[in-house]
């Protein structure tokens, strides 16, 4: 059970924190895992056939799409993991230039949409598949800005509007493709450790009821399950991985 054998996956930003332990757990699970990243992993133990592509461009997810399906004839899952954000991110609220809030907007949240559109598409000729929008806790509650007392970080505001836009467009597209035999769901980490500053990751791990920050690999399980037949009456569904911060 939970197996990806014989499944061609595609995963967005690849070489990101998330992106290289998605891949490496579903291609652990026997799937042949596609990278698709603006620039690719030059490791030795890179074990993922890599694809450049820009998610900001529809021109490249064509080609980047065109591409997987004449060498692999299929996409049986797509996982929209890709981060776009500006030079400027992580700035206050009352300091965001509008440009900066409309282009990270126009990056992230249109991106995906970008690529949900075209894999979908693709996904439809073949009567199948399962697409994972990565979201967050914050596209379905306020941040609770104490976790940053101390810091010089914040909850940037157009992450929620991303995050928000992309849960409810999820279940937008699950309703428009499950005719298809096409699954389309969210995965909403909570925070996770990066190497944040001591007093963010006390403070944020004290607010959860498991009392800890996650980690990258309490994400891959949810992924993995989501692209199994063992999920195959699961659609439109946003998981929340989040240790518990959203059940109080």
């Amino acid at each position: 059970m939970f197996r990806l054998e014989n499944k061609i996956v595609v995963v967005t930003g690849s070489n990101g924190l998330l992106g290289k332990k998605i891949s490496k757990a579903c291609k652990a699970q026997g799937a042949t895992v596609i990278g698709a990243d603006l620039k690719f992993d030059q490791s030795e133990d890179q074990e993922v056939f890599q694809i450049k592509m820009d998610i900001t461009s529809q021109e490249s997810v064509k080609e980047a799409i065109t591409a997987i399906i004449s060498k692999f004839g299929r996409i049986d899952g797509w996982i929209n993991n890709a981060y776009p954000r500006t030079k400027d991110w992580g700035l206050k609220i009352e300091d965001i230039p509008f440009d900066s809030w409309r282009m990270n907007v126009d990056m992230h949240l249109n991106g995906y949409f970008l690529c949900c559109r075209e894999v979908l598409e693709t996904m439809k000729k073949q009567k199948g598949g399962s697409v994972i929008n990565m979201s967050s806790i914050y596209g379905l509650v306020g941040p609770d800005f104490t976790v940053y007392d101390g810091t010089d970080m914040t909850m940037p505001a157009a992450y929620a509007a991303i995050k928000g836009g992309i849960n409810n467009l999820s279940r937008y597209l699950a309703a428009a493709y499950g005719p298809y035999g096409i699954r389309v769901n969210c995965v909403s980490p909570g925070g996770i450790f990066d190497n944040q500053p001591a007093s963010f990751v006390e403070s944020y791990g004290s607010k959860v009821p498991l009392r800890r920050m996650g980690n990258a690999e309490d994400i891959m399980g949810p992924i993995v399950f989501l692209l199994t037949d063992e999920s195959s009456y699961i659609t439109g569904h946003n998981l929340l991985v989040d240790g518990g911060w959203t059940a109080i």
